[in-house]
């Protein structure tokens, strides 16, 4: 195991939800920010979604030296990327916009720090295709919403990266109570993602054939294996599902069911009467009651959530060996 990375400065480029998540997390971690986006009210953006973020980081504890006075602007990405220790990019997700931010990045980014992208499914070897200087540093470095709480990270490295990059993200992001997650392989979607399109796709076939509201399904999850996949995968939950003699009998028992055609596999046309009843269900669901709160009332669960996993599964380690 090498040492920690010597990182005191971030620079985070695009300042959506993600990239505020991001700034959130690494300012209450007690680095140097420095945030490049071209929208010009992409700062007052950034400084209200972290104003609002940090009680919760407070609740989580700051580390020393932790301090929103630490974020800086700079919408020249040649400056912002300077000093620049680690490099995060969060820029809308489109294939032909990320690979060319990836390639300015690579072209003003010193030579030893990550270039860490928050995508959501674009492989690493298309986001370094272009980069003429150093593709070696370019990884996958895949978040969940909200970042500034969610600990899940997700690193795949491409065709050309070195696994000293990968080594040395994994090592970052572990600084600040993260959970990486080298993933394997290059797979679209890379793991967490595919899971829950999955779940995505039946939602959508449930509410098109009737047979659930929004509500509803969400329900079924909440109350139901949603409770359980906080403490434990589909996996182990299984594994528990087949008694004594746990997943060897649940699939002897169960494994002809998966020839079954319970599940839809693609999704259904988003119709317009699909999209109306997604929207309107929603809606509904929330009433009244606005955004802001509903996030406040979400962190504070996962805040609470966070410290009875760690109490009742403490320390998982996903990252295996290098």
């Amino acid at each position: 195991m090498t040492t920690a990375p010597s990182i005191n400065q971030v620079t985070v480029v695009g300042t959506g939800v993600i990239g505020n998540g991001w700034i959130t997390r690494f300012l209450a971690n007690g680095f140097r920010v420095v945030a490049s986006d071209p929208d010009p009210e992409a700062e007052a953006r950034t400084r209200d979604a972290v104003e609002r973020a940090w009680p919760s980081m407070e609740k989580m504890g700051l580390e020393e030296g932790a301090s929103r006075d630490n974020l800086s602007f700079e919408p020249d990405l040649a400056k912002a990327l300077a000093e620049a220790d680690f490099i995060q990019e969060n820029v809308p997700e489109r294939e032909e916009l990320k690979r060319g931010v990836i390639a300015s990045i690579d072209k003003y980014a010193p030579k030893e720090a990550v270039i860490g992208s928050s995508t959501s499914g674009i492989l690493p070897s298309t986001l370094q295709a272009d980069c003429a200087h150093h593709p070696e540093r370019v990884i996958v470095a895949h978040p969940f919403n909200p970042v500034y709480l969610m600990p899940l990270v997700e690193l795949v490295g491409g065709e050309n990266t070195d696994d000293r990059f990968v080594e040395k993200a994994r090592q970052f992001y572990e600084q600040m109570d993260m959970k990486p997650l080298v993933v394997r392989q290059e797979i679209e979607g890379h793991i967490a993602d595919r899971l829950m399109e999955a779940i995505w796709r039946e939602s959508l076939h449930i509410v098109n054939d009737g047979a659930a509201t929004t509500e509803e399904v969400d329900a079924s999850i909440v109350y139901g294996p949603g409770l359980r996949w906080a403490l434990m995968g589909p996996f182990m939950t299984l594994h528990m599902g087949g008694g004594k003699q746990g997943m060897r009998h649940l699939l002897e028992q169960f494994g002809p069911a998966l020839k079954l055609p319970w599940t839809k596999l693609e999704a259904p046309e988003l119709t317009d009467e699909l999209s109306e009843k997604i929207v309107t269900g929603s809606e509904a669901q929330t009433g009244d009651v606005e955004m802001e709160k509903l996030e406040e009332r979400r962190d504070a669960f996962l805040i609470e959530l966070q410290q009875l996993l760690e109490k009742y599964w403490p320390s998982a380690n996903l990252s295996g060996s290098m």
